[in-house]
């Protein structure tokens, strides 16, 4: 009985993109491991660079952001299609692309607009690319099964924008955070900004529950720097990374967060949404998502739509079903899973890098597959079919299988 992964924010000094990243590091994340990803999105120059610092005489980790000197302001299109050509996993895209998508939402909404017509300004800009990015490969090299964040400190006072002075929390930082447990702050903390709107997504995004600390036992811990270092203020926030444990101190077992097949049929809702659909479940925190077409009573055709979830974020996709299609109910059948451990390596095709996932059983390496999108991407840019690529990323990968 393998205990689950657990991870525990504390954001009760605030949050922003760089003081995750410093936390990350912190807890033992390589920064090779966020600068890949990083890299592999920016279209400029970026660099991360983290330093020993003290906030308030406590010693922690402030991650500087290095990048080029740009004046490119890119919208929501433009940062989905960096990330949707850039050869990441699957998983640092999902978060990537959520968090970036409750960014272009939250604007939206604030200036009474389309997250389509949204233009960033800061949040397109390289820093910003890094820090979401940055974050989401960090969070998935840890592999938690639950992220639990304290409530958020948004700060008080004013603070200057592009659009002048605001109250704290700014708009959009009251927007990403509806729903969230958050407050103004610690009382000795300044009157100041504490929560970015950078923050608020990363963690509204990744987050699978909001509170106290769980029961867990802690086996690493990430103290994270924001840039500034007010008077009486620890300007810090504390990524806390164990394995869960029952209250009175025993292992808690794997079927605490058994998983859920949550389904629905639908006759009435257009062909046209259900890609979306089955994007905004992934993003919800669903582990798959998929349709089965079906003939109903009178002889109207329509889809099963079925879903695979861990408890802990059923919830969360019930929600997402129910916003997104036009159901009004859901079945739940508890289910048994056993998955293979998985890897990632590397391989080169034409001189570009392929990443090739592994499933291992019983340590033996039992399947070697190249992500698509890799795959894709190496056919976009030499003008080679995709299956040709497929191929020699296949032939390439084989003595991953032999070893």
């Amino acid at each position: 009985m393998t205990a689950r992964a657990v991870g525990w924010v504390d954001a009760s000094s605030g949050a922003s993109g760089d003081m995750l990243l410093g936390a990350l590091v912190g807890a033992g994340v390589p920064v090779d491991v966020l600068e890949d990803a990083v890299r592999a999105v920016a279209p400029e120059h970026v660099a991360l660079r983290p330093e020993t610092v003290t906030r308030n005489g406590f010693a922690a980790t402030r991650c500087h952001v290095e990048v080029a000197d740009s004046v490119t302001h890119r919208t929501w299109h433009d940062v989905a299609a960096l990330l949707d050509a850039a050869p990441l996993t699957e998983g640092v895209r999902r978060r990537a692309r959520a968090t970036f998508e409750r960014l272009a939402v939250a604007e939206a909404a604030v200036h009474g607009t389309t997250p389509d017509e949204v233009h960033f300004h800061e949040v397109g800009a390289l820093d910003a690319i890094a820090d979401v990015v940055g974050v989401a490969a960090g969070l998935e090299h840890l592999r938690l099964d639950t992220l639990v964040v304290s409530p958020v400190a948004v700060g008080s006072g004013t603070v200057r924008g592009a659009h002048g002075s605001m109250p704290v929390p700014p708009p959009a930082v009251a927007q990403l955070l509806r729903g969230t447990p958050s407050y103004a702050g610690p009382p000795t903390a300044p009157a100041m900004e504490l929560c970015t709107p950078t923050g608020a997504a990363l963690l509204t995004a990744n987050a699978t529950g909001f509170g106290p600390q769980p029961a867990m036992v802690v086996a690493e811990v990430g103290v994270g720097a924001g840039g500034r270092d007010p008077e009486g203020h620890a300007n810090v926030l504390r990524l806390l990374v164990g394995h869960a444990v029952s209250p009175t101190g025993d292992a808690a077992p794997h079927g605490t967060n058994s998983p859920l097949l949550v389904e629905t049929n639908v006759d009435d809702l257009d062909p046209r949404l259900w890609p979306n659909v089955i994007a905004s479940l992934l993003a919800a925190g669903a582990s798959d998502a998929w349709l089965t077409p079906i003939l109903m009573k009178k002889g109207r055709p329509a889809h099963t739509l079925h879903v695979l979830v861990a408890g802990d974020r059923a919830e969360a996709v019930r929600t997402e079903i129910f916003r997104q299609t036009s159901t009004i109910g859901v079945r739940e059948i508890p289910i048994g899973k056993h998955a293979l451990d998985r890897d990632m390596r590397t391989v080169a095709v034409d001189g570009f890098t392929v990443h090739v996932k592994l499933a291992l059983h019983n340590g033996v390496v039992v399947n070697a597959q190249p992500e698509y999108e890799d795959l894709a991407a190496v056919a976009a840019a030499t003008g080679r079919p995709v299956k040709d690529v497929l191929a020699e990323a296949v032939a390439a990968a084989r003595p991953l299988l032999d070893r």
